[in-house]
């Protein structure tokens, strides 16, 4: 062969393990059932706060300690613990992404990622006064 084929040979299963190793860091979004069959695997949950069950922190006992129970869309619950502050408006949110590995029946989540509503949701009013702002003619004064 020459040696235009072999350097090409080399390049393409460099290729193939370049994409390989990265496959192997891809994460897709897990249910609640699917992470608990998971126990102890780095994974990626969404799901939103169970409002009907008490939040627990307290930020002059321990400030980074958050424990609060999640539901899934699919309707999976699980207590969450989160080792550090609580994030703002973490009650606003509609959904939270949570990374971290369940240990038994507890969610330890390592990361939180807040999904909040837009705050012009709904609001014609917000995008009204914008519009008047910038059609509004300007004022100049003149000294005589």
């Amino acid at each position: 062969m020459k040696k235009m084929h072999i350097l090409g040979l080399v390049l393409i299963a460099i290729v193939i393990a370049v994409l390989l190793t990265f496959m192997s860091d891809i994460t897709t979004y897990d249910s609640i059932a699917s992470a608990k069959s998971k126990e102890g695997k780095f994974v990626h949950i969404i799901a939103k706060l169970d409002t009907s069950k008490p939040v627990v922190y307290d930020p002059v006992k321990d400030p980074n300690y958050l424990a609060f129970t999640a539901i899934d869309s699919l309707g999976g619950t699980t207590q969450v613990v989160y080792k550090n502050a609580k994030p703002t408006d973490f009650e606003k949110s509609q959904r939270i992404v949570m990374k971290g590995a369940m240990k038994g029946e507890q969610f330890e989540c390592k990361e939180i990622l807040l999904k909040c509503p837009s705050k012009y949701k709904d609001d014609p009013n917000a995008q009204k006064g914008e519009l008047d702002y910038m059609t509004e003619p300007k004022k100049t004064t003149s000294k005589p």
